[in-house]
C-alpha cells in the first residue's frame, strides 16, 4: 500500500518567503491560485495580453502580470495551460524567464512525459494533481476539506519533493490526503481512463444502448432515462461505496443482469482493444497525434465533436431535463479553460 501523505508531512512554511506563479486562471489555475493565497502565500497570476481571465483574477484581489514576468519573478510557476498550449508558451515567454534553482509545476504530466516541453537540468520540476475538478478544490478548500492530489518529481531532489508537499497542503490536498506517482504513470493511466472508460468508453455506450434501444422501437425518453440519466445514480453508488456497495443497494434483478450479461458486453474483445489503446499511450503515438490535430487547427477533433452533438440523445436529453427543475443548469456553448 501506498504512503498516504497529510498535513503533518508537509511544511507550508517552505512556500512563505516565495513568489507562486499560476500561469492561466481555468478550472485548476484559479482554484490553486485561491487556495494558495487564502493559505498565507504571495501568488500571482501570468496571463496574456488581452486575456478574458485578467479582470476575473484581478476582481479576486489576485495581481496580474504578463506570462513571461510572472515567470521572471516567481520562484515556483504552476503551468495551468492546456496541455496543446504549453509547448508554444514555453518557448515564448517560460524559458526566456527561467533561472537556475526556479520551480515549474505542473497538474498533469503530458508535456513533460512526451517531451513536448523539454526544461533545462537547473531547474525542479514537480507536479500535484488534484483528483477532482477544480471548482471542486475550491470548495472543499473553502469547507475546511481537501480533494485527494497526486505529487510527482521529474527532476530536482528532496527539496523539489519538499515543495510539491507544501503545494499540495497550501490548495488543502493534505486535508484528505496525497499519494506519489511519477509523471509517467500519472500521464498514461489519466489517458487511459479518459478513452477507455470514463469519457469516450462511457460515450459511446450510452449512445450504442440509446440506439439499440430507439432501433427496436422504444420512445427516444424512455431510452434515454434508462441509459443516461439512471447512470449517475450508479456511478454515485460506485463512488461512494464500490461495485460491491452499487450491487449491494441495486434489486436481485438488476444484479443478475449485472453479472451475467455485462461480461458479454464488455467482453475479452473490448479489453484487447483497450490493451491496443494504451500501447498507443505509452509508444507516444496518441500524443503524437493530438499534438498533430492541434497543429493542423483542430479539423477532425471539431468535426467529431460537432457529429456527437447532433445525436439524436442530446435533444432528447434537453428537454427532459427541463422537466427536473431540481437539476443544476449549465451552459456548456463556448466554454474552455481560459489562458
Amino acid at each position: 500500500m501506498a504512503k498516504v501523505y497529510t498535513d503533518k508531512d508537509a511544511d507550508l512554511g517552505i512556500l512563505r518567503n516565495k513568489t507562486l506563479a499560476v500561469l492561466g486562471f481555468g478550472s485548476q489555475g484559479h482554484a490553486h491560485a485561491l487556495n494558495l493565497k487564502d493559505s498565507g502565500c504571495h501568488v500571482i497570476i501570468g496571463l496574456y495580453e488581452g486575456s478574458k481571465s485578467i479582470p476575473v483574477a484581478s476582481e479576486k484581489g489576485l495581481e496580474v502580470v504578463n506570462t513571461g514576468e510572472a515567470v521572471r519573478r516567481a520562484d515556483v510557476i504552476f503551468v495551468a495551460i492546456p496541455d496543446t498550449k504549453q509547448p508554444n508558451a514555453y518557448e515564448r515567454d517560460i524559458a526566456p524567464n527561467l533561472a537556475p534553482d526556479k520551480t515549474l509545476l505542473f497538474s498533469h504530466g503530458f508535456s513533460i512525459h512526451f517531451k513536448t516541453v523539454v526544461p533545462p537540468e537547473n531547474v525542479n520540476v514537480i507536479m500535484v494533481a488534484p483528483k477532482g475538478p477544480g471548482h471542486i478544490v475550491r470548495r472543499q478548500y473553502v469547507e475546511g476539506k481537501g480533494v485527494p492530489s497526486l505529487i510527482a518529481v521529474h527532476q530536482g531532489g528532496k527539496e523539489a519533493k519538499a515543495i510539491a508537499l507544501a503545494w499540495a497542503k497550501g490548495i488543502g490536498a493534505t486535508r484528505a490526503g496525497v499519494l506519489q506517482t511519477s509523471f509517467k504513470e500519472e500521464t498514461e493511466t489519466d489517458l487511459f481512463g479518459e478513452q477507455t472508460v470514463l469519457c469516450g468508453g462511457t460515450t459511446a455506450l450510452v449512445q450504442a444502448g440509446f440506439e439499440t434501444l430507439v432501433e427496436a422501437g422504444y420512445s427516444p425518453e424512455m431510452a434515454y432515462f434508462e441509459c443516461l440519466h439512471e447512470l449517475k445514480l450508479i456511478v454515485d453508488l460506485m463512488n461512494e461505496s464500490g461495485i460491491g456497495g452499487m450491487r449491494f443497494s441495486i434489486s436481485e434483478t438488476a444484479k443478475w443482469g449485472d453479472v451475467t450479461m455485462g461480461p458479454k458486453i464488455i467482453d475479452a474483445g473490448v479489453k484487447k482493444r483497450m490493451k491496443a489503446a494504451l500501447k498507443d499511450i505509452q509508444s507516444g503515438k496518441f500524443a503524437r497525434e493530438w499534438v498533430r490535430e492541434y497543429q493542423g487547427g483542430y479539423k477532425r477533433y471539431n468535426a467529431l465533436l460537432k457529429k456527437g452533438a447532433r445525436h439524436p440523445i442530446e435533444k432528447t436529453g434537453e428537454k427532459l431535463r427541463a422537466m427536473m427543475p431540481w437539476m443544476k443548469k449549465h451552459s456548456i456553448k463556448g466554454a474552455q479553460a481560459a489562458y
